[in-house]
C-alpha cells in the first residue's frame, strides 16, 4: 500500500502521541506449572501415513468440483501438525496464457485475511498497548459522535468489533468493492455517521467495515500502517515471504488472476489494489505459505509445558479461536446429511462450530469478486485443510465430501487425555476403600464433605449392596480421565460390572468429594 505524505504525518503524530500515553497492563506474568501434568497425546500416531494415502481421492474430488462449478483454477493443501502433507492444484491461474495452478500459486484469499488483523490486536493487547474492553473511541476519534440505535446501547469496544457486535450492518458484498479505498474514506464513513443495524453487544453481525476500523487501530497503536505491522510480527516470523497485500507486488508468475463464470464465459474480475478495508479482506498468499499459518494455529494445542515461541502465545490463539455469541443450529447435518445439531460462533476473525458428535472445527471462508477461499482445522486432531480458487463467491472444495474422507473412511482419533499420577493412585484406593472401609485409609483420601453429604453407614451398606449383588471381583479397567482430578472407571465381577465415577478436591492432595457407584448386570444373567 502506498502512503501519501499527509498519511505519512498522521501515522507519525499518531505514533508519538500513544508513546505518550501510560500503558496498559501487559501480560507477561511467568506462571508456575506442575512437572506432573501430562498433556493430551495421540495414541499409534499414523495420521500422515493416511492422509496421504488418499490424496488421489482428494485430488479426483477437486477436479470434480472445480469441474462442476466452472472454476478457473483451485489449489489446496493438508496440514498434520506443523506439516504440509498433502499439496495439489487443478486448473488455471490465468486463462489467456494458459498458466497451471500450483500451490505455490498467490491467490487473493479475501475475508481469511481477518484473523490476521485479530491477531495484530491481540499481540498489541498482549503488549500491554491496548485492552479488548477499551472503547474503539479511544483510538480512533472520529467514533466518539457515533449515533447509536437507542440510548442504553453501550459504547463499541475493540471487542466489540473482533467479534462483529459491533451493531454494524452485514456489509457482502459493499464491502468487498471498497477493498481499495483510503483512510480518509473509511473515517470519512465514521464521520458522517454509520447506519446502525443492531444495539451494540446485541447480537452477531458480519462487518468488514468493523475489521477495517480495527485494521486503522493497528496503525495508530504501533505507529506503523497495519500491512507493515502484521508482516513484520506474524508473516516474517512465521516464514511466511509470498504473502502479499499489494498485487504490484506479487510475481507476475505467481499472481492469480480473478474470474466470474457469465453467459457460459469466464470473465475478468478487476483486481483491486490494496487500501482501508484490506484488514479485513486484502491478502494475497499460497498454499504452502498459508499452511505455516494454520500449523500455528495448530500448534496452540493442546495445553503443555513448552516455551511460547510464536508470535504470539498459545493461550492467545486459544482466546482467538474461543466463540463469542454462540448459537445453536438445531436443524444442521453431518458430513453424511444426517441430522446433526450444532453450536456455532465467531472469535477473534475465526469462526468455531462444534457438532453433535464433538467435532470441533475452527476456520473462516473468503469470498471477494474474481475469489473464493476457505481454511478449517480440527484441534483435537491436528489436522487443518484450506483450498483456494479464483471464481467469484465460490466455494474452492467440497469440504462436506472431504470431511468424510478423513473423519469416516480414515476414522481419524482425536489426542487422548493420560491419567494422571493422583488419578491412578486414587483408583487403587478407592478400589480398596469400596471392599473394606479401612478408617486410616479413609481418613488419608475421604474429603470432608463426603460424609456429611451421605452417612457413612449408609455409604457401605449401599456399597455391600452392590458387591452382594456383583459376585467375585475378576478384574478392573484402566481409568479413564476427565480430567487431571476426575475419571471413571469399572470393576469387572463374576454377573456384571460395578461401574465407579470418582472426583476430587482442589486441595494440594486432593482427595475424594464425591463417590459414585452403580451396577451393570452381565446380559447373560
Amino acid at each position: 500500500m502506498k502512503i501519501n505524505y499527509s498519511n505519512f504525518l498522521y501515522l507519525f503524530f499518531a505514533a508519538i502521541l500513544f508513546s505518550c500515553n501510560p500503558k496498559q497492563a501487559s501480560d507477561k506474568t511467568t506462571v508456575s506449572a506442575s512437572h506432573e501434568y501430562k498433556a493430551p497425546a495421540f495414541e499409534n500416531d499414523d495420521r500422515i501415513e493416511k492422509i496421504k494415502k488418499i490424496a488421489p481421492e482428494l485430488q479426483k474430488l477437486i477436479e470434480e468440483h472445480a469441474k462442476k462449478n466452472n472454476i478457473p483454477g483451485v489449489a489446496y493443501g493438508i496440514v498434520v501438525d506443523n506439516k504440509l502433507v498433502v499439496s495439489s492444484a487443478t486448473g488455471f491461474i490465468n486463462l489467456e496464457k494458459n498458466t497451471p495452478a500450483t500451490p505455490l500459486s498467490a491467490f487473493r484469499i479475501a475475508s481469511m485475511t481477518k484473523s490476521f488483523t485479530a491477531m495484530a490486536i491481540v499481540k498489541l493487547r498482549d503488549a500491554g498497548k491496548l485492552a479488548l474492553s477499551d472503547p474503539a473511541s479511544k483510538y480512533i476519534p472520529e467514533m466518539k459522535n457515533l449515533k447509536y440505535l437507542s440510548k442504553d446501547a453501550p459504547i463499541i469496544t475493540i471487542e466489540n468489533l473482533l467479534t462483529m457486535t459491533a451493531g454494524f450492518p452485514e456489509d457482502n458484498p459493499w464491502g468487498d468493492r471498497q477493498l481499495h479505498e483510503s483512510n480518509k474514506m473509511l473515517l470519512d464513513l465514521i464521520t458522517n455517521d454509520v447506519s446502525f443495524s443492531n444495539p451494540t453487544s446485541h447480537e452477531y453481525e458480519y462487518s468488514n467495515t468493523g475489521y477495517a476500523l480495527l485494521g486503522n487501530i493497528v496503525s495508530r497503536v504501533s505507529g506503523i500502517p497495519f500491512q507493515k505491522y502484521i508482516k513484520k510480527n506474524i508473516f516474517d516470523p512465521l516464514g511466511m515471504k509470498h504473502t502479499y497485500w499489494e498485487i504490484d507486488n506479487v510475481p507476475t508468475k505467481e499472481l492469480v488472476l480473478g474470474y466470474r463464470w457469465e453467459d457460459k464465459n469466464w470473465k475478468l474480475e478487476p483486481m483491486l489494489h490494496d487500501g482501508a478495508y484490506g484488514a479485513m479482506g486484502g491478502l494475497i498468499t499460497n498454499i504452502e505459505d498459508f499452511s505455516k499459518y494454520v500449523s500455528f494455529h495448530l500448534s496452540a494445542w493442546p495445553s503443555r509445558n513448552d516455551d511460547d515461541t510464536g508470535p504470539i502465545k498459545r493461550s492467545s490463539l486459544r482466546e482467538m479461536q474461543t466463540p463469542q455469541f454462540s448459537r445453536l443450529y438445531a436443524n444442521a447435518k453431518d458430513v453424511n446429511g444426517k441430522p446433526c445439531p450444532r453450536i456455532g460462533g465467531y472469535g477473534y476473525g475465526l469462526s468455531t462450530a462444534t457438532y453433535c458428535d464433538g467435532l470441533k472445527q475452527i476456520g473462516h471462508g473468503g469470498a471477494l469478486p474474481g475469489f473464493g477461499s476457505d481454511y478449517r482445522f480440527y484441534p483435537e486432531y491436528g489436522v487443518g485443510i484450506m483450498a483456494f480458487c479464483n471464481l467469484t463467491y465460490t466455494s474452492a472444495y467440497p469440504r462436506s465430501k472431504i470431511g468424510e474422507l478423513l473423519f469416516d473412511k480414515l476414522n481419524l482419533q482425536p489426542r487422548k487425555l493420560p491419567v494422571s499420577d493422583i488419578l491412578i493412585e486414587r483408583q487403587q484406593q478407592v478400589l480398596e476403600l469400596i471392599q473394606h472401609w479401612n478408617p486410616a485409609l479413609e481418613k488419608t483420601i475421604i474429603a470432608e464433605n463426603l460424609y456429611l453429604d451421605k452417612s457413612r453407614d449408609i455409604r457401605i451398606a449401599e456399597t455391600q449392596k452392590i458387591l452382594n449383588k456383583a459376585g467375585a471381583i475378576k478384574s478392573t479397567t484402566p481409568i479413564t480421565p476427565i480430567n487431571q482430578l476426575r475419571g471413571r472407571f469399572n470393576v469387572e465381577t463374576e454377573n456384571g460390572s460395578i461401574r465407579v465415577f470418582f472426583t476430587l478436591t482442589p486441595e494440594k492432595y486432593p482427595k475424594v468429594q464425591r463417590l459414585n457407584l452403580s451396577f451393570q448386570p452381565s446380559e447373560t444373567k
